[in-house]
């Protein structure tokens, strides 16, 4: 079979990499128009449940990555200058860049063909291949060709946010809330290695067109960014790569394929930052295309396999995402919450915990959060 990967980020990258490696005959050739270094962002994020379902397909890979994630067990709510933790909320991290150069190591190690720095215009350039897979990402060349075969569709959140970096190290995974005079912002911030964090910054739309941010430059958006969390920064600096502010876009594909054609990954759907990891999701989309595509015999077979095994697992996962993202939309407004009402609402926020697994998975937080409910 020959095969043709477009993009190169971990999506694209891990399918190659375990289909070549399963089948060490067939061709794959991987194309992406960035250079092999180029990335956006600074760390991603899996949860200990998602690197035990990767172990279970590839104890390689997470043997692999694992000595480089740092790890957690606790989440950390910061509020009006008071801070709760919530254990038994098992985290690793790791940094893009480090990710990725692990991933193209392992495709090159098993014979992906990998071309940087060459862009796919057009889907006649792929004529001999008997199967394309779009991991190419939000602005998929494959989807848009195709969009109302593929049934499209796409929303946005109304919060804005931008992605940074920071020197400051954090113990665990972390949220700030802060007010200012003219409104309210949100930080997602955890370190992905002993020397640096990600820190995304987030606030509702009154606030962003209250500080002027439309007429900023990046420059003085990071600025702005830095003197509102300085507590939290402690003195560290924040570091901007191409950190504009965007919406979350909800991207969705009611068909996951069309003709020999197959969407993976943030081609195919989004899951917001505040339940999961897009970089998780687009893992989990390659194992189980290739599972699909090992168990039947012929690739329209397959591909109809595995939206259908697939598909159902991702609603599931996007509407917990939904319903995640919907708190944020209204963050300001639980900001007036007393702090261990305020930590009860965020971790409930999805729908997925109720009060019987939160005692089973935090008891400390649970037993502190019963005791303020019962003015003990």
């Amino acid at each position: 079979m020959r095969i043709a990967v477009i993009g190169g980020g971990p999506g694209g990258l891990y399918f190659a990499y375990l289909w070549k490696k399963r089948h060490p005959d067939a061709r794959v050739d991987l194309f992406e128009q960035n250079g092999a270094d180029a990335t956006f962002g600074f760390g991603v994020v899996f949860s200990d449940q998602a690197l035990d379902f990767l172990r279970a397909d590839d104890p390689d890979t997470v043997d692999a990555i694992a000595p480089r994630m740092e790890r957690w067990k606790n989440i950390t709510l910061n509020l009006h200058g008071a801070s709760v933790e919530i254990d038994g909320v098992g985290f690793s991290s790791i940094g893009r860049l480090e990710l990725l150069a692990l991933l193209r190591g392992q495709a090159q190690s098993v014979g992906v063909e990998a071309r940087y720095d060459t862009a796919v215009r057009s889907i006649e350039a792929l004529g001999g291949y008997d199967l394309i897979v779009a991991a190419d990402g939000l602005n998929s060349m494959v989807r848009r060709a195709f969009e109302g075969d593929f049934g499209f569709s796409v929303s946005y959140a109304t919060n804005k946010f931008a992605w940074y970096g920071t020197t400051k190290t954090f113990a665990t995974l972390s949220q700030t809330f802060v007010a200012t005079a003219l409104g309210h912002f949100n930080a997602h911030h955890y370190r992905y290695s002993p020397t640096m964090s990600t820190f995304l910054v987030e606030c509702d739309r009154a606030t962003w067109q209250a500080y002027g941010f439309a007429d900023k430059t990046i420059e003085e958006s990071r600025a702005i960014c830095a003197e509102v969390f300085c507590d939290a920064l402690d003195g560290h600096a924040l570091i901007s790569n191409r950190s504009t502010w965007r919406n979350f876009p909800w991207v969705w594909n009611e068909h996951w394929s069309h003709h020999n054609m197959v969407l993976i990954g943030d081609a195919l759907h989004t899951a917001h930052f505040s339940i999961g990891s897009g970089t998780r999701l687009a893992i989990e989309d390659a194992i189980a295309l290739v599972k699909a595509l090992e168990a039947e015999t012929d690739i329209p077979r397959s591909l109809a396999r595995y939206e259908a095994e697939r598909k159902p697992i991702v609603k599931k996962l996007v509407t917990a995402a939904r319903t995640s993202a919907d708190w944020y939309e209204k963050f300001p407004e639980h900001m007036k919450l007393g702090l261990m009402d305020f930590a009860y609402s965020y971790i409930t926020r999805s729908g997925r915990i109720d009060d019987a697994r939160l005692r089973a998975m935090s008891p400390r937080f649970m037993s502190r959060y019963e005791e303020a409910r019962h003015g003990a």
